[in-house]
């Protein structure tokens, strides 16, 4: 790791012409609170149906709102059905995170010299205009799986040490929201932020510095919109830039640790790992069913903090898959860098608990667990998933987003008792699954409907023997039968319901 001096100073947009790419939670987020500054915003979006309708007709009550107060708030022009063309006069672009860098509205942007930039460098650049208090710290946290339950985890630890907080960026309430709305009406600023930050983010936000991150783990993932693994790896990677007190990444993932080596930091700032073995000195790790620290402790070399059971995490739901339990350490590496004591780590541990869809206990019927991990979206997030279980019935499929699936079976097909097929690319699957595990029973779903569910679980069940686990981890996106992953999940979980209310 290479140092450098602090940089970003807080922006004043008032005046300025800026231009907001897309009508989505943060788009709108971002046109408000730039308005609310004094901007003259203009939002576009290429769609022009109902949902892009609804959210321009949000945008001008608001505005309407804001003028009756007389409070001095630019104002919000919509332009839909067109999100190519570059408005003239525009100062500076803020991106929806989901806009390719390719876009034309970009590259024209590139040629008039306009810099493009997203919400969460918006944020970054506005996180010190609460006055009178210092700004909130941000805990930073990415990787292709399990943000999400590390920075839940991470904001229950330190929730757990009296410290207020809340889970922003790439989760819930939109975070220049947030970062805008400390000290309003007299509430208590944050002490802390815990952020969740995706490729797309951390891609436009070239200012942010935060006081500790993590990559939790690299696999190829929206490779579509980055153009490469190695550019994946690189918006990672941008989230240590800066760092000032730690860079925590994964052992076991080599290429994590190469992002740290490679970034430009402040002086002093360490790189801790975390390990599911024994720790070394610098890192955190498992012994003996512990949790514990030999990086935040006086004499590392000789010396090590146990700091929670392995069954503290999320105690009720049985034994934590081990990727969890890689994303409670990741968890307990930020808060101790930002000086949380031991006990408050395993407290915060002990109340937290997963989102739905998640390695989810749905029912043991017969003998037979079902578990819904219908967040597990791609084969790596879909790797962990299946290495959590001994014998397994496993139902797969979707949208595949150009991901292949021989790595995936290959290292998973000891452990499958049978597998059943739905969505529209399960061919792919198959097909990994007759080069590398032909002796496992498979059935494939002919049918892309919502219903089809009901059917995988039913032949999952007929495949299950005692002692097995029926499990919903896709490794697929989820969009040619259902909304979200969210429908998918309720969806698996009804079916087991229908299990239980006719057999039971």
């Amino acid at each position: 790791m290479t140092t450098h001096g602090p940089t970003g100073t807080p922006a004043d947009f008032a005046g300025q012409h800026i231009t907001v790419t897309g009508l989505g939670v943060s788009g709108i987020s971002a046109a408000r609170a730039l308005a609310g500054l004094g901007a003259h915003v203009t939002v576009v979006d290429g769609g022009d149906g109902d949902t892009q309708r609804a959210a321009a007709r949000e945008l001008e009550e608001w505005v309407a709102a804001h003028s009756a107060s007389g409070n001095g708030a630019g104002g919000i022009t919509v332009r839909l059905g067109d999100g190519e063309t570059f408005p003239e006069g525009t100062d500076l672009v803020v991106t929806s995170p989901g806009w390719k860098p390719d876009s034309p509205l970009f590259t024209a942007a590139a040629a008039a010299g306009v810099d493009v930039v997203g919400d969460v460098e918006i944020a970054w650049r506005l996180r010190e205009t609460v006055a009178g208090q210092p700004p909130a710290a941000w805990l930073a946290v990415t990787g292709t799986n399990g943000k999400t339950t590390t920075v839940r985890m991470l904001a229950s630890i330190l929730a757990a040490e009296g410290l207020h907080t809340t889970a922003v960026g790439n989760i819930g309430t939109p975070i220049i929201d947030v970062v805008l709305g400390q000290g309003k009406d007299g509430a208590r600023p944050y002490d802390v932020l815990a952020v969740e930050l995706s490729s797309y983010q951390l891609h436009w936000a070239p200012s942010l510095r935060a006081h500790s991150a993590v990559v939790l783990n690299l696999a190829p993932d929206h490779l579509d919109w980055h153009g490469s693994m190695e550019a994946y790896a690189a918006d990672k990677g941008r989230i240590y830039e800066g760092n000032t007190v730690a860079c925590v990444y994964n052992a076991a993932d080599k290429a994590t640790e190469d992002l740290v080596r490679e970034a430009d930091v402040e002086e002093g700032c360490r790189a801790i790992g975390f390990t599911l073995g024994t720790p070394g000195p610098s890192q955190l790790g498992v012994v003996e069913g512990l949790l514990v620290d030999r990086a935040f402790v006086e004499n590392r070399q000789q010396q090590a903090q146990e700091l929670a059971e392995v069954s503290d995490i999320a105690p009720g739901s049985g034994t934590p898959a081990p990727h969890n339990i890689a994303n409670a350490l990741a968890a307990a590496a930020l808060a101790r860098a930002f000086g949380v004591r031991p006990a408050a780590v395993r407290d915060g541990l002990r109340a937290f608990h997963p989102e739905a869809h998640r390695i989810q206990h749905v029912a043991d019927l017969d003998g037979v667990t079902y578990i819904d991990d219908s967040k597990a979206t791609n084969t790596h997030a879909t790797e962990a998933s299946l290495a959590a279980y001994e014998h397994i019935v496993w139902i797969a499929g979707g949208l595949a987003k150009g991901a292949t699936f021989d790595e995936l079976v290959q290292k998973s097909a000891a452990r499958l008792r049978g597998v059943v097929l739905i969505g529209a690319d399960r061919a792919l699957i198959r097909e990994a699954l007759v080069r590398h595990a032909p002796d496992v029973p498979v059935v494939d779903l002919d049918r892309t409907d919502t219903g089809a569910m009901s059917e995988a679980v039913r032949e999952a069940t007929r495949l299950a023997e005692p002692g097995d686990t029926v499990l919903l981890a896709p490794a697929c996106a989820s969009m040619d039968m259902f909304v979200n992953y969210n429908k998918r999940g309720e969806a698996f979980a009804d079916a087991v319901g229908e299990l239980t209310a006719r057999d039971h």
